[in-house]
């Protein structure tokens, strides 16, 4: 089922960021979000994954079908590796043999017994993006998912992508690197949002802070 987003409005702390953004993405296919730091790739991700309401505009095939991956890692940092799948996999009702995949697919399996408070930042990383392995979702959106990876990882996380795809997958990917991968972008500067208000002149601007 194909990811819909039409004329889509959404704001940060209040403010409109982005007015108008439409797109639409295929199963198999990966697209990434191009944009300014602050442009609002963030806003528009954490809204389509439900987590904000849109100001306007509609989203469809959404709903129950998309995994969110955040800059914050998400783990329990007295867990080992294996127990941070573990309750995840529980969390999506996902069969605990699906766990060993996931570790070897981001090279986790030899770290499987370590408390993720002891992983490196790079680690830590990849251990956060193995739990999309084990969430059954279509559609998986990430924000800047390779902070803190080394080239090697970040092949790690390449394949996982393709193999997502391979599997009638997609995804939506804020990301400034080059993964490497065939991909649709979307440049978000032409979506900001029209401020809500704007001074006449100099003079005006002035007057007001005064």
């Amino acid at each position: 089922m194909t990811l819909s987003v039409t004329d889509l409005s959404c704001a940060r702390g209040g403010m409109p960021v982005l007015e108008g953004v439409s797109f639409t993405l295929e199963p198999g296919r990966v697209l990434v979000l191009r944009g300014p730091n602050g442009i609002g790739k963030t806003t528009l991700l954490r809204t389509i994954a439900g987590l904000q309401p849109a100001l306007s505009g509609e989203i469809t095939g959404a709903e129950d079908r998309v995994a969110y991956g955040a800059h914050a890692d998400g783990l329990k940092a007295a867990l080992t590796v294996w127990e941070n799948l573990a309750f995840w996999a529980g969390i999506y009702g996902t069969p605990l043999e699906r766990i060993k995949p996931a570790l070897f697919a981001f090279d986790l399996y030899p770290l499987q017994y370590r408390q993720a408070q002891a992983l490196s930042a790079g680690q830590k990383r990849r251990l956060s993006l193995a739990r999309l392995l084990l969430t059954g979702r279509p559609v998986w959106l990430l924000d800047e998912p390779t902070v803190s990876m080394d080239a090697a990882s970040v092949g790690l996380f390449a394949e996982a992508v393709k193999a997502q795809c391979a599997d009638g997958g997609s995804a939506l990917i804020a990301t400034h690197i080059d993964l490497g991968l065939e991909t649709d972008t979307l440049d978000l500067t032409p979506y900001k949002a029209t401020p809500v208000w704007e001074f006449a002149d100099r003079a005006e601007e002035e007057e007001f802070f005064a």
